[in-house]
């Protein structure tokens, strides 16, 4: 097993000596569920009323709580997974240990190329895999694929609403202060329109376990040039309010029937 470096020493072994469900045991919960990083609207449903707790799970830095949405007379689950590729992945290993099997996650991603404009919407079809989450899941490569059924659901959903995308490549990296110049045009040139820190961790334990896993981005702050635009991502809340209930609608467009059995 031992490589010259260690991230590149993947281990095929199944079982684990800490396993999800030592953790977070199934429970009765929505087969649906959205990943969603806008904490800041899970706050605003929550103070609304409009979610109801399904179990809290926990790290150092305080309690997760996974939630339950009723979307048009169905419910879905509901967590923000954290930032970044280590407690994303985690976290997901937990819902999916508690009985979810499709996903559609929702986010914000730096742009590679300054004529996307703010908010415009973004659909990885897959990820450069330069974080570290994502080794210990699958072989080494350079990229790893989203779900196509989820991809799907996400295209048709869009479709549905006349609302313009671009299917792409994104960027997964680890450090967000390390995105420079030289890099970032390598990743131009594979194809990345974004750059983002969870996808390729999320595709990745999504292979692993069996389950449907898509990813629907705005673009963000801009990093194509020597200097950084922020252009306010942060603030641009009717779009992160849209793409919250855009990625419920996609996530329960995939259909029971294709439901993948998770493996042990």
């Amino acid at each position: 097993m031992k490589k010259d470096y260690p991230i590149l020493e993947f281990d095929e072994t199944r079982k684990a000596v800490i396993e999800p469900h030592a953790i977070a045991a199934p429970t009765e919960i929505p087969e649906h569920c959205v990943l969603c990083f806008f904490n800041d609207e899970i706050n605003k449903l929550r103070q609304q009323n409009r979610l109801t707790k399904i179990r809290k799970l926990k790290s150092e830095i305080g309690v997760h709580i996974v939630y339950r949405l009723d979307v048009n007379g169905r419910e879905i689950a509901l967590l923000q997974p954290g930032v970044g590729a280590p407690l994303a992945a985690a976290l997901f290993e937990e819902v999916i240990s508690l009985g979810c099997r499709k996903f559609i996650a929702c986010g914000a991603g730096g742009v590679l190329d300054s004529k996307l404009a703010m908010g415009e919407l973004l659909v990885p079809v897959a990820a450069v895999r330069d974080e570290g989450t994502s080794y210990h899941y699958l072989p080494p490569a350079r990229e790893v694929a989203a779900s196509p059924e989820a991809v799907q659901a996400i295209e048709t959903t869009l479709q549905q609403k006349n609302l313009a995308y671009t299917l792409t490549k994104t960027w997964t990296t680890d450090a967000i202060y390390r995105e420079t110049p030289q890099k970032i045009r390598l990743r131009r040139s594979e194809g990345c329109l974004v750059v983002e820190m969870e996808a390729a961790a999320l595709f990745a334990v999504a292979k692993f376990r069996g389950v449907s896993l898509g990813h629907i981005l705005y673009a963000g702050d801009d990093v194509s040039s020597d200097t950084w635009q922020t252009r306010g991502w942060t603030r641009h809340a009717e779009r992160r309010r849209e793409l919250l209930w855009l990625a419920a609608e996609a996530c329960l467009a995939m259909n029971e029937s294709d439901s993948q059995e998770k493996k042990t």
